[in-house]
């Protein structure tokens, strides 16, 4: 089988575009659970419309219900992925854990692939995932064309973005739209607040967070011998003649042809395209913003672009075999990809003048032009004499026509029996005294620590270069692992370091690390970064054998408080929350260099975010600290954890002291986080 191209789709236009222009498949987002809210998206109605469209032209629907669900949610997802599947959609795309598991129980013939949302950027990230019943992972948009190759080792599908925009942020890990408006980019509400002004350097105006489009268009031949099996194009937002342009470009290079990137880059670009993650070469380069000109160039080949997908396409031949007898009715047989349909119609006439012979039924059969068939073959018995009106002819092939549809669309349309599941959880059965942990940043931190703190969380790397420091707390110590991993053998080369240094603890931020310490032996704990808001992910992470996790902290302590509790969890009560995980540095893209860096980027209403780097990603931490020490009796959780990134040791204990004894911290600006707010 080629390699797929599949095709966005926000309105009936665009699927029309995505079809007639060589897409062999389409995903679309219905009216809720999308990760693209503000796209058109489609009614359950139109929803029918569209798979009935995709299908009869032999391309597959994948529908996303790809954000994270709240418990009061669930029921109401449920129902949308019934009706959804009743519509004959081939997949859904997904990033909830626990939707994902619904989802297994509810519907356990529907396919499903693991959104980019989910943060799979390794193989064992994949693994999990084929593990969890998904049948294809959609990957990381930062992967180099060796990652995607280690990746494709993992026996699983795997899609690849190969088009459109690029968020600034790892999927699935960003949490700025969210903190500055509560309009939450893994719920479908991004603002792109990384469009706007942001700078490095203060004083100049820069917009040091957004990135051009990606193109790895002229990449294909490569992906498609790496074993991807589909080329994901992005823009469920944009207008049909972009789904045009983009499906027609990858369409022809798929084929061995030479793709119009000038007419691609015309309908819309951000100052040019990039391959940097592709070519593992970051930095400036990379980035871009929509000037004046990218805009005013688009009007000029809309026309143009309006035109690929005006008329109907073919997607089946057909035969027609006509029986004309004296005294009988007529009746036509239609053939096509082994299936049949009938029509019948009067009883033919005494020709008064010329009779209906074979050139006659060719000339009414072969008119195909607004379906989705071809003429192949026509044989005949047409008794001597006989004649029958155009008219009639003209009739019988349009119901053979649309019998032949229903019979096609049964064909391909798989039935799916669902099962009622449980939605009443276990509440607050295991809640032990509440513990406080903290992560630290820095070695130096640790002389702030003492006693009161029943877990201290250290980056994996730090550990490692301070074995001698650790030693007397290692039975307290969990590493945390790092967010983006690049190479998972050095990564499993550290852990048996950790191991045997005498740390048997990690913090689990993605699929990967769930998967390699469950390996290992280590003992597992969660973290935000698997953005566990519902209590079916509760169940899941329980199941895969981790001993606590910490929840989203995007949702409501109202929320956080009803949670089932199927493991012991906890909130981030502590610190500068962080917003984005990049692969790109704003920072040394904007300044030139780690040398000159600046430590963070200022917004167009002066506010300054912190920007924290490993080496391999940089988190851009929130403008104001998190604080909770004098509302701690409102969070009914098992921990509260405080996050440290460049307090001194004497900070750190004041903080822990004000947290041990639950008082107000003067700090100065602060938030609350979304903890009462919460998000759309």
């Amino acid at each position: 089988m080629s390699i797929e191209i599949l095709a966005p789709a926000g309105s009936m236009e665009s699927v029309y575009a995505a079809v007639r222009c060589g897409a062999d498949a389409v995903y679309v987002g219905g009216d809720r659970f999308s990760a693209r809210a503000n796209a058109v998206n489609f009614t359950a109605a139109e929803l029918r419309e569209a798979v009935d469209y995709c299908h009869l032209h032999n391309v597959k629907v994948y529908q996303a219900l790809n954000t994270l669900v709240f418990d009061s949610e669930l029921a109401d997802f449920l129902k949308a992925a019934e009706a959804s599947a009743m519509t004959g959609v081939d997949a859904f795309i997904v990033q909830d854990l626990g939707a994902a598991r619904a989802l297994k129980s509810a519907l356990p013939e529907m396919k499903l692939n693991a959104s980019t949302q989910m943060t799979i950027h390794t193989k064992q990230g994949a693994l999990l995932a084929k593990e969890l019943g998904f049948s294809r992972v959609v990957v990381s948009r930062e992967l180099s064309l060796e990652q995607i190759k280690e990746i494709c080792t993992a026996d699983i599908e795997v899609e690849v973005f190969v088009h459109g925009a690029l968020c600034m942020s790892v999927s699935g890990q960003c949490y700025m739209s969210a903190m500055i408006g509560s309009r939450s980019a893994d719920r479908g509400l991004c603002a792109q607040a990384c469009r706007l002004p942001f700078s490095a350097v203060k004083g100049r105006e820069g917009y040091d967070l957004s990135l051009k489009d990606m193109s790895h268009i002229e990449h294909i031949p490569r992906l498609e011998e790496a074993g991807v099996c589909s080329l994901k194009i992005e823009g469920r937002m944009k207008r049909a003649e972009y789904v045009a342009a983009a499906v027609s470009a990858c369409r022809a290079k798929a084929d061995g042809k030479e793709p119009d990137m000038e007419r691609l880059r015309a309908v819309f670009s951000r100052s040019g395209f990039t391959d940097g993650y592709f070519k593992d070469k970051l930095g400036s380069a990379m980035f871009g913003t929509r000037q004046k000109e990218d805009v005013v160039s688009a009007e000029a080949v809309l026309p143009e672009l309006k035109e690929l997908f005006r008329k109907e396409t073919k997607a089946a031949e057909a035969d027609f075999h006509a029986v004309i007898r004296q005294g009988e009715p007529a009746k036509l047989k239609m053939t096509a990809e082994g299936l049949t349909a009938e029509a019948e119609g009067e009883i033919p006439q005494t020709a008064l003048n010329r009779p209906t012979d074979l050139a006659a039924l060719e000339k009414q059969l072969s008119k195909l032009g607004d379906t989705v068939y071809s003429l192949r073959n026509i044989t005949a018995e047409i008794g001597e004499g006989l004649i029958l009106p155009a008219s009639q002819l003209n009739a019988m092939r349009r119901e053979a026509v649309e019998k032949m549809d229903k019979a096609r669309l049964a064909a391909k349309k798989q039935e799916h029996k669902f099962n009622e599941i449980d939605l009443n959880f276990i509440k607050k059965l295991n809640l032990k005294r509440r513990s406080l942990r903290v992560q630290l940043s820095e070695i130096s931190q640790l002389k702030g620590v003492d006693d009161r703190a029943e877990m201290i969380i250290l980056p994996l790397d730090v550990i490692l270069k301070n074995t001698a420091e650790c030693e007397d707390v290692n039975f307290k110590l969990t590493a945390a692992l790092p967010r983006f991993v690049t190479d998972e053998k050095a990564l499993e080369n550290k852990l048996s370091q950790l191991k045997a240094a005498g740390v048997e603890s990690i913090l689990c931020t993605n699929a990967a690390h769930i998967r390699t310490g469950r390996q290992l032996g280590f003992e597992m704990h969660g973290g935000f970064g698997l953005n566990v808001t519902n209590s079916m992910s509760m169940q899941t992470l329980a199941e895969l054998g981790l001993t606590d996790c910490t929840a989203s902290f995007e949702m409501k302590l109202s929320q956080i408080n009803t949670l089932g509790d199927y493991l012991p969890y906890g909130i981030i009560a502590y610190g500068r929350l962080p917003v984005m995980l990049t692969r790109n540095c704003p920072v040394k893209q904007a300044v030139g260099g780690c040398g000159k860096c600046t430590g963070g980027l200022t917004d167009r209403t002066g506010r300054f975010f912190p920007v924290k780097c490993d080496g391999v990603s940089c988190e851009v931490l929130n403008s104001d600290v998190l604080v909770m020490s004098d509302r701690l009796n409102e969070a009914d959780t098992d921990f509260i954890q405080l996050n440290f990134t460049d307090e001194p040791a004497n900070e750190v204990k004041r903080v822990l002291d004000a947290y041990a004894n639950g008082r107000k911290l003067d700090s100065g600006e602060f938030t609350r986080g979304l903890y009462y707010r919460g998000v759309i």
